[in-house]
């Protein structure tokens, strides 16, 4: 397993995404399935798991919190989760009110199990609050004890600038993936440029990088891909074209799947950290091994990029991911 540093602890630099586990919006996972999931994914080396209460609604914190007590040491663990959004029957909002957060931080730690949280995150920026008075929130936390380092997710250059103004940002976590690249124009700069460790979220797209969706696959209610525009016609059908020849490429070129090369192509991207890897199965995991000890030459690079532009004519971002604003 390759690492690298965040805040100067080691970290593995694939880690366990556990928004699958939850078992909301990716279907029903069993609550055994999702431990042996994390303690295999331990066992290959990936000691970084990242969750967050929004996952399951608690339940994935829930079973990482189960994971740690049954592994038994807790310091064999990184682990990132994060605050800042609400939920009603209604749908899913942002809040990062000084309220929200500090029941939040309490809660995350009794799921878990732990007095200490390695990376604590905000999920998405709250438009309704200034950032100042956010990151002011998670440095009381921190000087508490309670987290180690801290981090955003979805957050602008702009935005982590205003967060770095009044507390030291450790990591952001971006959506990023062979298909949806928005960080390249000024947030992997940025990061870059201020020692901003990147992870990167969704880095096989929702499963259209792992090697298993095929054409005219329907998604059944609840589950996020029924939702997502890659997965409706007609850009599923462009996403689709391009799928069957990254796979060929990855096959013909380097003997290796599509979900390797995808995560491969992450980690060889400038400024990336680490790539997170969703799984809800310990088998799903079988792969993360063939994706290490080698590189994506420039040659490909660009192949892939010729590729993605000839296949995809009317590409679609992650935007539909956005939470709500409070009362609008």
């Amino acid at each position: 397993m390759e690492t690298t540093r965040i805040a100067g602890i080691e970290v593995s630099r694939v880690g366990l995404g556990t928004w699958a586990i939850g078992g909301s919006e990716w279907g029903a996972v069993a609550e055994d399935a999702a431990i042996a999931t994390c303690l295999s994914a331990i066992e290959r080396g990936m000691n970084l798991i990242d969750t967050a209460p929004i996952y399951g609604r608690g339940r994935a914190e829930e079973i990482v919190g189960k994971v740690m007590r049954a592994h038994g040491r807790r310091e064999g663990f990184y682990i990132a989760t994060k605050a800042g959004l609400d939920w009603n029957d209604r749908g899913v909002f942002a809040n990062s009110t000084p309220a929200r957060l500090r029941r939040e931080i309490e809660d995350s730690l009794r799921r878990l199990g732990t007095d200490y949280i390695d990376l604590y995150q905000i999920h998405w920026p709250d438009t309704l609050v200034p950032i100042a008075e956010t990151a002011g929130v998670l440095a009381e936390f921190q000087r508490e004890g309670k987290v180690r380092a801290l981090g955003v997710s979805n957050f602008s250059a702009q935005q982590m600038e205003e967060f770095r103004s009044v507390v030291p940002l450790a990591s952001d976590q971006p959506p990023y993936n062979i298909f949806e690249r928005e960080i390249d124009g000024a947030t992997l700069p940025w990061c870059a440029a201020n020692g901003v460790a990147v992870l990167t979220y969704s880095s096989l797209c929702r499963s259209l990088l792992g090697g298993r969706i095929h054409r005219g696959m329907k998604f059944e209610p609840g589950d996020i891909r029924a939702v997502d525009p890659k997965f409706q016609e007609p850009q599923f059908s462009q996403y689709m074209t391009a799928v069957e020849r990254l796979a060929g490429l990855a096959r013909d070129r380097y003997g290796k799947s599509l979900a390797q090369l995808a995560a491969r192509w992450v980690l060889d991207r400038p400024g990336i950290s680490v790539a997170l890897w969703g799984a809800k199965r310990p088998d799903q995991l079988d792969a993360v091994a063939g994706v290490m000890g080698w590189k994506i030459d420039a040659s490909t690079m660009a192949e892939i990029d010729c590729i993605v532009a000839e296949s995809v004519t009317d590409p679609v971002g992650p935007e539909y991911l956005t939470p709500q604003v409070r009362n609008s």
